[in-house]
């Protein structure tokens, strides 16, 4: 059996996502209502029928710095009233049911490998579930207001996206296939488990570049203009080079980056395209596998490959191990061994 299989086969059900993060199981209407407010905000949750015949709710989440991964459920029909979200951005991706979503003056459908919807704080919202799971990525509103001001080169303000997500669109299917990942993740870490502060990072600005560059909102015409300082990019990429180097051990900020490269955020990310043939995340990596190298080439006998992996911000060891030894021409244990011999 290949190796993809076996992953496959070994991930729980949709009913069982992030099952070890369990934060809420009730079938009463109030203690669903009282409790997952808390986790998200305060909201009017009321059942389609007046006895709540059939009503269950499951919140299981997976916190991290700036950004939570959640598994939602509510058994029968609810309506799910937040009003304005005001501190977070929320990504909801149906794997179950189905789901009615109103922001703002519009509405739509959500269902599993068609819709899935991106609420922003700023907008009013209103939704009916309907036997419907979901998948929700919640992201703080600062983080992604910050980030949206430094790829656009404006003051830090509302961002407010189109709330409609196509998972049939490149963009979609990418974004679903992140958050899956992510999933998979926090699972395999557990609840006890911890993410590097640089695989961490890492993370965040991942989830961000994938909304802000792959999802429509207000700034996307800002972005994309501001991108295209190519001018003064051969400076800065060696500038912003030069920054991966001196701070690899650091977690990745892109904000610090363009800083000290003196361009725009898109700007650097189509340079590292252009000019080196990379991505900025590749171009790390690379920089990351050799610091592993000059590690391991100068480790005492009893240092942990999969510590120094993990400090470099390395998630998955599989991926690390195939990439170095690409790079090298052997697995990092060979060369622990070379260097212990």
């Amino acid at each position: 059996m290949s190796a993809a299989v076996l992953e496959m086969s070994a991930r729980p059900p949709a009913s069982e996502r992030l099952a070890a993060f369990a934060r809420v199981a009730t079938d009463d209407v109030d203690e669903a209502a009282e409790q997952i407010g808390r986790i998200f905000c305060p909201h009017d949750l009321k059942p389609a029928q007046a006895r709540a015949s059939g009503f269950s709710a499951r919140h299981n989440c997976a916190a991290f710095e700036g950004f939570s991964i959640n598994y939602v459920s509510y058994g029968g029909t609810v309506s799910i009233d937040p009003g304005c979200l005001d501190r977070f951005f929320l990504v909801q991706i149906p794997l179950t049911g189905t789901a009615h979503i109103s922001a703002g003056t519009g509405g739509f459908d959500v269902a599993p490998v068609k819709t899935a919807s991106l609420l922003s704080p700023t907008i009013p919202t209103r939704m009916i579930w309907a036997d419907c799971a979901q998948i929700i990525l919640l992201l703080d509103r600062r983080m992604v207001e910050q980030r949206a001001a430094a790829l656009s080169g404006r003051a830090a303000g509302a961002v407010e996206f189109d709330p409609v997500i196509d998972l049939n669109a490149p963009e979609g299917r990418d974004l679903r296939v992140r958050l899956d990942e992510l999933m998979l993740l926090a699972e395999r870490l557990g609840p006890s488990g911890l993410m590097s502060p640089v695989a961490m990072a890492d993370w965040r600005e991942a989830l961000l570049d994938r909304l802000l560059t792959g999802q429509r909102h207000g700034l996307s015409d800002a972005i994309r203009t501001f991108s295209g300082q190519a001018e003064r990019l051969p400076r800065a990429l060696r500038a912003a080079r030069d920054y991966l180097a001196d701070n690899a051990d650091e977690p990745l900020d892109l904000v610090q980056l363009a800083c000290a490269s003196g361009v725009g955020i898109r700007a650097l990310q189509l340079g590292f395209r252009r000019h080196f043939g990379v991505s900025i995340s590749e171009m790390l990596l690379d920089i990351r596998l050799a610091s592993l190298h000059a590690r391991l080439a100068q480790a005492p006998p009893e240092i942990s490959i999969t510590g120094i992996a993990f400090d470099l911000g390395f998630t998955h060891l599989g991926r690390m191990a195939g990439a170095y030894r690409a790079k090298f021409g052997e697995t990092p244990s060979a060369t622990l061994r070379r260097r212990m011999s």
